[in-house]
């Protein structure tokens, strides 16, 4: 039986199914003005997208040859004028306005140029901490303890009770990585602080000072584009190519089938299968003589193709890890901050413990490392960079944090993502080869097409009509949304796949 969610969609597919997709009768004038909204608070976003050239157009096209002078990025799709983006809509160079389900590779919370976010930055002491740009784990301000304190610790997941702020989500996980081998070395030396002799031994790389030790990773993860986070890093050939690693275990992540309603015991054998292979890889690590120290994995495989791991697989792992004194990273670089309706996508998961250590960037502005109390470093320079993270992404966080509060954003998310599970299910009941094995948490969601020529097709057809879209793995489409992203963006989005995929399908 229909819930009323899927008969409102229905009723606005069929509905579409009337309407060309000839690329000369879109839904609107490619020519109209953008009509604005004033949104509760106070901004203004368009009510629709409005496209008036090709992306990229002209204008971005001429600064991408004038970027390529200077700079090899052949990864820039078009240029954009952040002045005028506003909300949930990006407008580029040449004047489109396309409404974002990308949203910056997943790291913007509130939307572009949100009221709170600009008030944030007319602060003086936001003033005050880019001019100086503290040493901070050096010279810190007088309210830098209190800064982390109110703000990231106010979000901080269950029972880990320290924070090391970081610069971005690579060296977040780079670092988290060294907490775990510095740990396992000290159980190695049987909970005694390193000597004299490891120490002089350390300075030519070798034994005791430098033990043989590993981090295990999963097939399809991605971990950042350092020499560490790409020895864990299993997403794409691209990454990869040319650059020397460090040679660690990889083991497999879960590849379920969909719909999971109908799939259960297919999806329970597959985890009791992937948890073996854990085991079997730190078995063989052992007999190697090079044990793990660590294991790093994401609540879901936000590059390598939108994979999930269900609470099952992760109490699992965690388990696994406890019976060998392994420590478990939560790399929630892409799913903090909100994304699946709670500011942390392993909460979904019921561990019977916290994380020993969660890693974080993107939507939370500021990167850095939530940990356990026994993985603090003992002496310093442990871990350290010049910054030690960033007062003015604080001043932000704060905004961003207090903004989700007040606006009950996390019960939006979560409402939305039903309604968008609702119509994506819809879809794909109607198009199976374009809108295939749809899983979301919240509005963090993601489906299959049949084929990377399809996808692709999908993606030119979905910008054409002024949707931003993310893809990842080989043939899949993700949608990362702001957290300010509702039922009337949301209809939006849903009209535009209907049409393309009507027109992809005849």
């Amino acid at each position: 039986m229909l819930t009323m969610r899927c008969q409102k969609y229905r009723k606005l597919f069929h509905l579409l199914d009337g309407v060309s997709t000839n690329a000369n009768c879109r839904l609107q004038s490619t020519a109209a003005k953008v009509a604005a909204t004033a949104t509760s608070d106070g901004r203004q976003e368009p009510d629709q997208p409005t496209m008036v050239t090709e992306v990229p157009g002209p204008r971005s096209k001429q600064l991408m040859s004038e970027l390529d002078e200077i700079q090899s990025m052949k990864t820039v799709q078009f240029f954009v004028d952040y002045e005028k983006s506003q909300g949930n809509y990006i407008v580029d160079v040449d004047g489109n306005s396309m409404l974002d389900v990308f949203t910056q590779i997943s790291s913007l919370p509130l939307g572009y140029n949100h009221p709170a976010l600009l008030e944030a930055v007319s602060r003086t002491d936001m003033a005050t901490s880019l001019v100086n740009r503290p040493a901070l784990g050096v010279f810190p301000g007088a309210n830098w303890g209190n800064s982390l304190r109110n703000v990231l610790m106010s979000v901080a997941p269950p029972k880990l009770n320290n924070v090391i702020p970081m610069m971005c989500g690579t060296c977040s996980n780079e670092n988290g990585m060294k907490l775990m081998f510095m740990k396992y070395a000290e159980h190695l030396r049987g909970g005694e602080q390193f000597s004299q002799d490891d120490l002089d031994s350390a300075m030519n790389g070798v034994a005791p000072g430098i033990p043989k030790m590993s981090i295990l990773s999963f097939h399809g993860s991605f971990a950042g584009r350092s020499i560490g986070c790409l020895s864990v890093t299993h997403s794409k050939a691209i990454h990869l190519v040319d650059i020397p690693n460090m040679g660690w275990p990889v083991s497999d992540f879960p590849r379920y089938k969909y719909p999971l309603d109908q799939n259960i015991r297919e999806n329970t054998i597959e985890d009791s299968r992937c948890l073996a292979k854990v085991q079997e890889k730190i078995e063989e690590q052992k007999k190697a003589g090079c044990p793990i120290a660590g294991m790093i994995v994401e609540p879901v495989q936000a590059e390598g193709g939108d994979h999930h791991g269900s609470a099952a697989w992760f109490q699992g792992l965690q388990a696994v890890c406890k019976q060998h004194n392994i420590r478990l990273l939560i790399d929630e670089v892409q799913t903090g901050g909100g994304a699946t309706g709670k500011m942390w996508c392993h909460e979904h998961f019921n561990l019977p413990d916290a994380p020993d250590l969660v890693t974080f960037s993107k939507k939370m502005l500021s990167g850095g490392i939530y940990h356990k109390d026994d993985l603090r470093p003992q002496h310093g320079a442990r871990v350290f960079n010049t910054w030690v993270g960033e007062p003015s992404k604080l001043i932000i966080l704060d905004a961003v944090i207090k903004t989700i509060k007040r606006e009950a954003l996390l019960d939006q998310v979560v409402r939305v993502g039903e309604n968008m599970t609702s119509g994506l299910n819809e879809l794909s009941t109607k198009y199976p080869n374009i809108f295939a094995n749809y899983r979301s948490r919240g509005t963090f969601g993601a489906f299959d097409c049949e084929t990377p020529a399809i996808r692709d097709k999908l993606i030119g057809g979905m910008r054409k009509e002024g949707v931003h879209l993310g893809v990842c793995g080989e043939s899949t489409v993700r949608f990362r949304p702001t957290l300010t992203f509702n039922e009337k963006h949301l209809e939006i989005l849903l009209a535009k796949l209907q049409l393309v995929g009507a027109s992809i399908d005849s």
